[in-house]
């Protein structure tokens, strides 16, 4: 992105022109949500049960408040004109309109969608995406998935759409959505269907366009309006984003209707408009002509298609939606040449953009992680002040109810494009999984990376403590403070490819030292430094849920909380020193930091044998502490990650970073003078402080505690799995943490998959699968850490096979377990899908790709999230740096500086 302009692809020179000429290329995108039933914003129940309070069957009825959710759908950055996709296969109660899935209390494993769609492309600009639904012949089986999940214990598998047999004998349309762009705002569209089956079948298409409902909730009564401008033409009027046009090539019914709720099915209450939100239901499938209007205007339109598809036979069907009138006649002329254009526009970007070592395979799985990432941007409204006074619990103004969540946050305002962890499971940010977004977004679009991290520290968005909001359930509720570490990523990143952007760090900066002081100030009540941040996003990993009062009483000391605020200084000290370099009063403040990193690592092990401390120095590991009321002290034996993370906080310092800075040096001699114990105890090597190359390294583990948990790590009996690192030691199978209060066993079991117990909804599952963020990090680590051992220092990977590597050898092990869960095997199968065989043999499946929230701790299958490609995407960047660099070139690459956060000299430079 950063190559000499007439160098760049047209791809980069459209993200420049958006950034520099400010030409809106990015005002279209795919920024629809694919579910906005069951979420927080449109919950207006007495109890929170957002889940069914709003349902998928009241979705296709009621008019949502906040947003609005579609099939393979596209709109504008404000949300205000929307266009999707709407399927009848003849045999369906209801159109296809959306995607359906389990809600919470449905499934026997939590919420889950239960649909096979798949984002195969996308540019950073949206010039061209591509999208792929396969939507059965015969009738959705909806009753039965509800049925027989809800049926299942949470010992049993999930109930797939595959195992209900609707795709037996291939009777299934490969429905392919294409976007192209002549123009900011001009979108030509193409919609292929492919019968899969052997026999004719009749595939009705309705692509539909809508405006968000804005007018019926007492604010602004302006209605837009949709109406018929010709044949096959429908024109869209609105007050703020003026008018567009949809032309609709061939021959198509147009219907019109109102994107109103129809009170009458849900309420049994009159309508106030005879045309409703779900009249093309009633004018498809029951026939109800005066379900529509007949003066062909409203606020909702669909162009209906009827297609007869032969066996194994095609149909395509074109639209164009633009900004600027065009003559009917000659409205497709550029069509096929525009798709062509922008196809190779999208090969020539990631032609530029895939490292050219990657084989076919990795370049696959690469840029459908990428297009994954870029389709999961999504239009987020929501106005707490606004929603809190409608549940007449606003605390400023005398709330009326106090049972409402999220009443803290009245200061809120969101209204802005936002990077979703899944649109479907997920249709909310999540402030840790947005930060490790943004480094696979980095590879792509530096400035929507950027923008999504400052978005989080925002004055709209971050609470005047200085609180960093979580999610909508609970935007008090803790996430791991990563953004500080990501920001880092990111500034590095982009300096190396030539452009550097001090402006962002300290931006930034000045936001996370807010942060940073909440934490102090409310995470640590003890005063010890150590912290207690709750579930941390690491949700059942614990004994107990660590968010809710402990059954003992008396308080939890976290090792992962410790290490992530650990993480933090480190993060914060290296932004402070690159800082200094444009004002020295920064040097100060990364003193600040230093300091409070050392208490924090002291508080972890302090010198000498102690049994209110994290470090247990029989087993080599860390462990979270419980402090009962008694005030006696005992540590929770659980190897998790909690126990691994401490060893991610450790940053590298080259020789003369901290030269740069005399102020900063002056103020360290004098702490080492008068702290000594404190170095003697968490040095990082038994023999001093230097390194390799000179280097000096921050680390929680000295030597010899990193080398025994690194004997843990790489055991495969623990926590070293064949697709990547475990959340909990398999030690745990056959040797299951109990512990006894008031009678009541509380105990913690190796569990590969899924959850069998209901904390968190059911849905999550800390206790063995792998999760890549947290195997992000440790691969950071590892790299770091090379950078000062070197090549001298070697491990046994894994453990007791008598194989020695380096670190650098280490974490290249640990990502091509990673990356192998992708990737075909030497059988032609990818670990992704385990035992499905529709996905592991079938032409039309197995090159399809999805990033799953977590995977299988034993065998990589695929569990959660389907596509939680928001940090599952992080394949992309490990593809991208292993394969850009070998253990002969490690220590000389700027990608290795990057990646694990070398301070200094080369700090960043190419």
């Amino acid at each position: 992105m950063c190559a000499a302009i007439a160098d760049a692809t047209e791809e980069q020179k459209r993200l420049n022109d958006a950034r520099v000429a400010q030409i809106p290329w990015k005002k279209w995108g795919p920024y629809l949500s694919e579910r906005q039933w069951g979420t927080v914003r449109e919950d207006y129940s007495d109890n929170g049960d957002a889940w069914n309070y709003f349902t998928h069957d009241h979705s296709r009825s009621r008019a949502y408040r906040w947003g609005e959710d579609g099939l393979g759908g596209l709109c504008d950055d404000q949300q205000q004109l929307c266009f999707a996709l709407a399927l009848w296969n003849g045999r369906d109660a209801i159109l296809k309109e959306r995607l359906f899935g389990l809600t919470n209390s449905e499934g026997n494993h939590g919420e889950d969608v239960k649909e096979y769609y798949f984002y195969l492309d996308s540019t950073p600009t949206h010039s061209y995406m591509k999208y792929l639904y396969k939507y059965p012949q015969q009738e959705y089986p909806y009753a039965n998935l509800v049925e027989t999940n809800r049926g299942r214990s949470r010992n049993e598998l999930e109930y797939e759409l595959l195992d209900t047999g609707v795709f037996d004998d291939d009777r299934y349309f490969d429905v392919f959505v294409e976007y192209a762009k002549a123009g900011p705002e001009d979108i030509f569209v193409r919609i292929s269907v492919h019968n899969r089956g052997a026999e004719e079948a009749q595939l009705q298409l309705l692509p539909t366009l809508w405006f968000r409902n804005t007018w019926s909730w007492g604010l602004d009564d302006r209605r837009p309006s949709l109406s018929e401008a010709g044949a096959g033409v429908i024109r869209a009027t609105h007050h703020e984003l003026g008018e567009y046009w949809l032309h609709c090539d061939g021959t198509a019914e147009l219907v019109f209707t109102e994107n109103e709720s129809n009170a009458q099915r849900l309420w049994n209450q009159p309508n106030e408009s005879p045309y409703v939100k779900d009249a093309f239901h009633a004018y498809v499938i029951a026939g109800r002509r005066d379900a529509v209007n007949p003066a062909r205007t409203g606020t909702k339109a669909a162009a209906r298609y009827v297609c007869d598809v032969p066996g194994g036979g095609s149909a395509t069907i074109r639209l164009r939606l633009t900004a600027s009138a065009q003559n009917r006649d000659h409205a497709f002329d550029a069509f096929e040449r525009t798709f062509a254009d922008r196809i190779a526009d999208a090969d020539a970007f990631y032609d530029r953009v895939v490292p050219k070592s990657l084989s076919e395979d990795k370049r696959r799985v690469h840029r459908q992680a990428l297009a994954g990432m870029l389709w999961g941007k999504q239009y987020y409204y929501f106005d707490l002040e606004r929603w809190l006074r409608e549940h007449q619990s606003h605390p400023l103004l005398g709330a009326a109810r106090n049972n409402v969540r999220n009443a803290e946050w009245f200061h809120m305002l969101n209204a802005d494009v936002i990077s979703m962890p899944d649109k479907w499971e997920y249709p909310w940010y999540a402030a840790w999984d947005l930060a490790f977004h943004t480094i696979s977004l980095a590879l792509v679009d530096f400035d929507f990376a950027k923008e999504q991290l400052l978005l989080m520290l925002r004055i709209l968005y971050v609470h005047p403590s200085g609180q960093i909001p979580a999610y909508e359930w609970n935007f008090s509720d803790v996430n791991p403070p990563v953004h500080a570490a990501a920001t880092l990523w990111l500034y590095k990143y982009e300096k190396a490819l030539g452009r550097s952007d001090p402006r962002f760090l300290e931006r930034s900066f000045q936001g996370l030292m807010l942060n940073f002081n909440w934490w102090v100030n409310r995470k640590d009540p003890s005063g010890r430094n150590a912290f207690a941040g709750g579930f941390l996003g690491l949700d059942n990993i614990g004994v107990f849920d660590r968010s809710a009062q402990l059954p003992t009483g008396g308080s939890l000391e976290q090792a992962d909380g410790t290490a992530w605020m650990a993480f933090y200084c480190q993060s914060m000290l290296e932004m402070a020193i690159i800082l200094a370099e444009y004002d020295p009063m920064y040097e100060e403040i990364a003193f600040k930091f230093v300091q409070h990193f050392m208490w924090i690592a002291y508080a972890m092990d302090r010198r000498g044998e102690h049994p209110d401390e994290m470090w247990d120095e029989q087993d080599g590991f860390f462990y979270d502490l419980l402090r009962l009321p008694d005030g006696q002290t005992m540590r929770l034996k659980v190897r998790s990650m909690v126990g691994l993370l401490p060893l991610c906080a450790s940053t590298v310092f080259e020789a003369d970073a901290l030269t740069r800075c005399p102020k900063l040096l002056e103020l360290i001699t004098q702490f080492r003078q008068r702290y000594p114990e404190l170095l003697a105890h968490v040095a990082p090597t038994d023999a001093g402080f230097i390194g390799h190359g000179d280097r000096r390294l921050l680390s929680i583990l000295n030597k010899r505690k990193l080398e025994r948990v690194l004997g843990y790590l790489l055991d495969e009996k623990e926590f070293l799995g064949p697709h990547g690192i475990r959340s909990l030691s398999r030690h745990h199978l056959d040797h299951p943490y109990v512990l006894n209060i008031g009678g009541l066993d509380y105990s913690v079991q190796y569990l590969p998959a899924e959850s069998n117990t209901g904390m968190f909804g059911g849905n999550s599952n800390w206790r063995g699968p792998v999760w890549m963020p947290v195997n992000l990090l440790i691969i950071r680590a590892l790299m770091n850490l090379y950078g000062f051992f070197g090549d001298e220092f070697k491990v046994e990977c894994p453990t007791g096979s008598g194989r020695h590597m380096t670190l650098f050898e280490v974490a290249q092990e640990i990502v091509r377990r990673l990356t192998g869960t992708f990737l075909r095997d030497a059988d032609g199968r990818r670990p992704v899908y385990g035992g499905t065989d529709k996905f592991q043999n079938d032409p039309h499946w197995r090159d399809l790709i999805l990033f799953y929230e977590y995977f299988h701790g034993d065998n990589g299958a695929g569990l959660g999230a389907s596509h939680q490609t928001g940090w599952t995407g992080l394949v992309a960047p490990l593809l991208d740096l292993f394969g850009r660099i070998d253990a002969r070139s490690v220590l000389e690459s700027d990608r290795w500086r990057v990646m694990a956060g070398v301070v200094g000299q080369q700090d960043g430079q190419a």
